[in-house]
Formats: C-alpha cells, sequence, structure tokens
C-alpha cells in the first residue's frame, strides 16, 4: 500500500441538517482526531476497530468544547480508503461542523481535494478505475435504474468483464510470441495467423455488444434531452408542471408567456428526462420574445427526443405544420392536449404528419391520457431492447471513446492479417487494442488523466 499523508474533509452537503460528516483518512487519523477527543480516560487509539464513540470535540490548547460528537474508528486495511479512518459525526449546521474541521486540520491534517478520498481507493487498490467513476455515477443516479447501473459498476460487473477480455488477448499475444521466437514447424504462420483472426474477430464482437449498451446507458445516466415544443398557449408549461408534479413554469392564457428556456430533471416510469420547456415557436416582432423563439429553436435542435404539443381544440396551423418538419430529424411524440373541448382538429392529418411517431391523446386540465402519455415515452425508450437486471451497460463517455478506439484496433488486426502483413506488426495492433481496454479499469492510465477525472468528485468523496 502508498503512504499519503493524512486528509480530511466534510462529506455531508453544506446547510441545516440532524448532522455532519467529517471524514479523515491516512496513517495519522486516529492520533490527530485523538488529541482533540475527550471522553474521560477513553482514548481512540486504544478502542477496536470498526467502533463508534461518543465524546466531545475540545480545543487542547484553549480547552474550548467545539461540539458534541459521535466518533467511528475505522482501521485499515477494512476501509474505503484502505488508510486508518476516523468519521466524526457533528451537530448539523455550517458553524459546528466548519470549526470542528478547522480544528483537526490545525492538529495535523490537510484538506482533501475533490474526489481524494475515492482515488486513494483506487491507488491503494481497493477499487479500480471503472468502479471509481461509478461511486459519481451513484452520486448523481437520478432513478432506480441509473443507481442500479452504477450500483452493479461499483460492485465490478464491467471491471471483470474488461479483466476477461484483456486476459483472452494477453493468452494469444503470448502465444503469438512463442511462436515467433521458436518456429518449430512450416506451419507456425498460418497457425499464428488463424489464431489471430479467431480471437480479434471474437473479442470485437464482444465489445460491438457492449457499445450496443452505451445509448441506454448514457441515458440512464445523463438523462434523455427532451425538448417540449408547440405554438404559444397549447400547454407546453403546463406539460412540464404536470410531469414534475411542480409549478416551475408560469402558466397563463396570454400567449407568449415564457420567454425562456426552463429546465428540469424528472423520472418517467424509469426513463431519466432532462426536460426543457421552451418558448412558443411563432413569428413575433416582440424583441424578447424573438429570442426566446430563437432559443426555443435551438433547443429544438440539440434535443434527443421531442414532445409537440399541439391543441386540437383549433386548426392545424401552417406553424403546426412547420413544427413537425422541425421536429423529423429526431424521435418525436405528438401531444394532442384539450381533449376536455370539442375536437376541431384534422386528426387524419396529424397521423400522416406524425410519420409512424406515437400520438397521444390528453387533457392537462382534467389529467386524462397521462398514464398514456408516459407509457409512451417509456416505449421509446425501451423499444427493442431487452432490459435486463445483469446486463453490463457502458455510461461513461470516456469508456465508449475507449471501446471504439479499441475496435478500431481490432480493425487494424483484420485489416494487416486481410492483406498478409507480417504477424510482428499485427501483434502490435492487438496489444494496443489490450492496452486501451485496461485505460477503462486504470490498468494502464496517466497520472494527467486521473487528476482530470478525480478533480470532477465531490471534495469529501
Amino acid at each position: 500500500m502508498l503512504e499519503f499523508d493524512t486528509i480530511a474533509a466534510i462529506s455531508t452537503p453544506p446547510g441545516e441538517g440532524a448532522i455532519s460528516i467529517i471524514r479523515v483518512s491516512g496513517d495519522d487519523a486516529v492520533a490527530i482526531v485523538n488529541k482533540a477527543y475527550q471522553a474521560g480516560k477513553k482514548s481512540l487509539e486504544m478502542v477496536d476497530s470498526h467502533t463508534i464513540h461518543y465524546g466531545h470535540i475540545v480545543n487542547p490548547q484553549t480547552n474550548e468544547m467545539i461540539d458534541e460528537v459521535m466518533v467511528t474508528v475505522l482501521r485499515a486495511p477494512k476501509t474505503f480508503t484502505r488508510e486508518d479512518c476516523v468519521e466524526i459525526n457533528t451537530h448539523g449546521g455550517i458553524v459546528a461542523v466548519n470549526r470542528v474541521l478547522q480544528l483537526i486540520l490545525q492538529l495535523g491534517a490537510r484538506l482533501a481535494e475533490p474526489g481524494e478520498f475515492t482515488k486513494r481507493a483506487f491507488l491503494n487498490g481497493r477499487i479500480d478505475l471503472s468502479q471509481a467513476e461509478a461511486v459519481m455515477d451513484l452520486i448523481r443516479a437520478k432513478t432506480d435504474r441509473a443507481m442500479g447501473l452504477a450500483l452493479k459498476q461499483m460492485d465490478g460487473n464491467l471491471s471483470r468483464l474488461i479483466r476477461s477480455l484483456r486476459r483472452e488477448i494477453l493468452d494469444v499475444l503470448a502465444q503469438v510470441e512463442v511462436n515467433i521466437d521458436y518456429p518449430e514447424y512450416d506451419d507456425v504462420e498460418e497457425m499464428t495467423q488463424r489464431m489471430l483472426l479467431e480471437k480479434a474477430t471474437e473479442v470485437k464482437g464482444y465489445v460491438l455488444q457492449l457499445l450496443e449498451t452505451a445509448q441506454q446507458g448514457k441515458i440512464l445516466r445523463d438523462g434523455l434531452s427532451t425538448a417540449i415544443i408547440g405554438r404559444p398557449n397549447v400547454g407546453k408549461s403546463s406539460l412540464l408542471n404536470q410531469l414534475i408534479q411542480e409549478d416551475k413554469a408560469i402558466v397563463t392564457n396570454i400567449a407568449g408567456t415564457t420567454r425562456d428556456i426552463v429546465e428540469e430533471y424528472v423520472n418517467v416510469k424509469g426513463v431519466p428526462l432532462k426536460l426543457v420547456d421552451t418558448a412558443g415557436i411563432r413569428e413575433t416582432e416582440d424583441i424578447v420574445e424573438k429570442i426566446g423563439v430563437e432559443r426555443s429553436r435551438q433547443a429544438l435542435s440539440d434535443a434527443s427526443f421531442i414532445l409537440l404539443v399541439i391543441n386540437q381544440a383549433e386548426p392545424l396551423s401552417i406553424e403546426d405544420e412547420a413544427l413537425f418538419e422541425a421536429a423529423s430529424h429526431q424521435p418525436f411524440v405528438v401531444i394532442l392536449n384539450k381533449t376536455d373541448l370539442p375536437t376541431v382538429v384534422d386528426e387524419a392529418r396529424i397521423t400522416e404528419l406524425a410519420q409512424g411517431n406515437p400520438v397521444v391523446k390528453i387533457s392537462l386540465e382534467t389529467q386524462e391520457g397521462i398514464d398514456q402519455l408516459e407509457q409512451a415515452i417509456a416505449d421509446f425508450f425501451f423499444s427493442g431492447a431487452v432490459v435486463s437486471e445483469d446486463a453490463t451497460y457502458v455510461s461513461n463517455t470516456r469508456h465508449v471513446a475507449l471501446l471504439n478506439k479499441t475496435v478500431a484496433a481490432f480493425d487494424e488486426v483484420l485489416n494487416g492479417l486481410a492483406n498478409d502483413m507480417p504477424v510482428d506488426l499485427v501483434q502490435m495492433d492487438m496489444t494496443q487494442a489490450w492496452t486501451l481496454l485496461g485505460e477503462i479499469t486504470g490498468d494502464a492510465v496517466q497520472d494527467e488523466l486521473l487528476d482530470q477525472l478525480f478533480s470532477q468528485f465531490c471534495l469529501g468523496k
């Protein structure tokens, strides 16, 4: 295990609460906290590992009591960082926890950098890099499915698969090396080429299967960017408020009320949507509304999924038809709102313009059809996909990029073999594929990348 100095940081969110937690990790963690801990004659350096103790944090220089606390002592190696760790449970609130932290820093600890606890867990072999990244995915999870995906990655599902593929490549590389060094048979070159061909084809197939999960994994991780579009006053803001169950967007009968983009995350039947409520798209001379309309067009262009809202109590307008054309670059659901009013819109024309995309009738006034709308959204996301609780999904952009580079490396292997290139040159491309897969788990990674990755973590994680 590597040796580091002792670090400390607040691990709970800022603000008022029942408790706040300060995490301390390093060889001197117990000794440093013990300097400020008072509970009769008890010494934290003498207590058993994985035990919690009541006492007070007291400034040893002034004898001033800072807070009443519960202190947990965790001895290496059975800790998150594989170092001695201490967790101090203080009263919640900004003042108490910060005063305790400042005292711990004065007594010899250093303020941790963002993600440094998790980085130490990685460097000390407690977790690999993909598991470390899953920690942040778990913190940021917006749905049960996203949380489950992160937990499986933390448990090592992806790591085990990647390491299995690397072992298979390494076995072939070792055999190729033996064949090159000891060419005892006339057909050794043919055998070596056949071996490389079979293994490159096989492992490339597994990598491509992983990449097929990337789109779903990314959506589960980051949310499906969804734009709510339509003419002014068709019910876009009301739809946003209905889906998030909160009056986030201002709703009035005045056309053009929404002037700017409103964004919110919502969980619809396990699908995390990053909803964007846009200003009504129409021709206008109002300067402020015109800016909002331009932003709406940009949001429409950037969206991966579109909810197109139409007022079914009015005839279809030229602007409505233009919105169908604008939405056609992405999957969309047509929402015929205001079914509590008499139907005026040409439904046959709506079906024609929808071009096979779902058409759902709802009334935001009476809540009619909301369940059908949510089901249509879920059906779009899960259509054609077998959702398995045991499946290994790839959701991390870095992982996807490395897997794509791995496929390219295997393509070079296969092209080299097809063109009768020397085996030692083909072997270099095979080795590159092995190295790229190792970057996913951190078995082959540069220090600069580690610093960049862990800098995105919370301060106390």
